[in-house]
């Protein structure tokens, strides 16, 4: 089969593609303003600068405080920072700490290690939306509770969870929050609706950023164990000589992905709202993961009698880029742990394609990727290839 000369790229959630302007920005700073911002002279002044503006920009975007932000080198970092430092300021007092069943497991990941230092980690379930089951929540919170972590918006099905219900009920415990796929998308305020956070997570390749730099919010007055020692830099809190153009590139993406949000939001929703409507128009046997309500730029959808992975090998000969999961995982062996959360069969788990859009997209390309996912669909059933 000859692969499509277009080119249509629906796995948003796995990276993003750096705005022109972000990469001039970088090129400029790699090529001429190369210096150490630990660096005295002038040159490291001119680094330095760069990274002061870049704070200011994502703190204004987070409704935060410069004095807040601290660059890391991603969303998994920043995850990991906070929830170590978080599990190990609290264990004097105790050593429960709370999580979903259905997040990145960069957190899932930190909490199993925990667990094995002694902490008691309760992973919450979720409800057939994908969302966290607050019942549940409130009966395993308590005073023993030292952490609390849940993502605002779920990297798989774009399911929006109950933040600020959270931080209302969290008492005495610090509440971190993965904002990787929300941050960009959703309106962030953390010293309003979401004052009750004290730590959040955000990635740069998520916003139309590059690679390889993130942000860890801390709340002021809030000191948490650093990961990274050495040094000194980010006031102690990441030691490592600053990646100068990557954090100058996240914060023009971050100054740049809130303008006209409204606006663009109502595009991804039409988008994906028209997807949804084709597939139920033209596919039998499906089931959508996703729903209306949620993040705006995600669609996930099981195919029964298909397996995902097939179909995305089939779309990528048209040119047609998407995932069957998280791409932290979707590249290892196993199932999707957050469509088995919310209560999916086996199969379909294994029929599940993520759609998951950005600004840059058009009805155009909405309407070609199901029309090709309906091509390949209907020959996977066709051929009997399902066991």
């Amino acid at each position: 089969m000859e692969t499509s000369t277009r080119t249509v790229y629906f796995d948003n959630s796995a990276t993003t593609r750096p705005y022109d302007f972000v990469i001039d920005l970088m090129v400029k700073i790699m090529a001429e303003d190369f210096g150490n911002p630990s660096s005295l002279h002038r040159a490291g002044l001119a680094a330095e600068g760069y990274v002061k503006t870049a704070r200011a920009q994502v703190a204004a975007a987070m409704g935060a405080s410069p004095e807040e932000i601290f660059f890391t080198s991603g969303g998994s970092e920043s995850d990991n920072t906070a929830i170590f430092g978080a599990a190990y300021k609290g264990r004097r007092r105790g050593k429960k700490i709370l999580t979903s069943a259905v997040e990145h497991p960069a957190v899932l990941e930190s909490f199993a290690r925990l667990a094995e230092e002694g902490y008691e980690t309760v992973l919450l379930p979720v409800d057939d939306r994908g969302i966290l089951d607050m019942e549940a929540f409130d009966r395993a919170m308590d005073d023993d509770v030292i952490l609390i972590s849940v993502m605002h918006v779920n990297n798989e099905t774009g399911a929006v969870q109950p933040i600020e219900e959270i931080a209302k009920k969290k008492r005495q415990a610090l509440f971190h929050v993965d904002m990787v796929q929300s941050f960009g998308k959703l309106p962030i305020d953390l010293s309003g609706a979401l004052s009750g956070v004290d730590l959040a997570s955000v990635s740069g390749h998520k916003i139309h950023g590059p690679k390889g730099v993130g942000v860890l919010y801390i709340r002021r007055g809030l000191t948490i164990r650093p990961f990274l020692v050495g040094g000194g830099q980010e006031k102690g809190m990441r030691s490592g000589t600053e990646n100068v153009p990557a954090i100058a590139g996240l914060g023009l993406a971050a100054e740049t992905i809130y303008k006209n949000r409204e606006k663009k939001n109502a595009h991804l929703r039409a988008l994906t709202g028209a997807m949804r409507a084709w597939f139920e128009e033209n596919v039998d046997d499906i089931l959508f993961n996703s729903q209306e309500d949620g993040a705006p730029h995600i669609l996930s959808v099981s195919f029964g009698k298909t397996r995902g992975e097939v179909l995305l090998h089939t779309l990528e000969q048209s040119g047609i880029y998407v995932s069957t999961g998280s791409a932290c995982s979707s590249n290892k062996k196993g199932q999707s742990h957050v469509i088995k959360a919310m209560g999916r069969t086996d199969k379909q788990v294994e029929g599940t394609i993520r759609f998951s859009l950005c600004d840059a997209c058009t009805m155009d390309d909405a309407i070609y990727v199901c029309e090709k996912t309906k091509e390949a669909v209907d020959r996977f059933r066709r051929l009997g290839s399902f066991r």
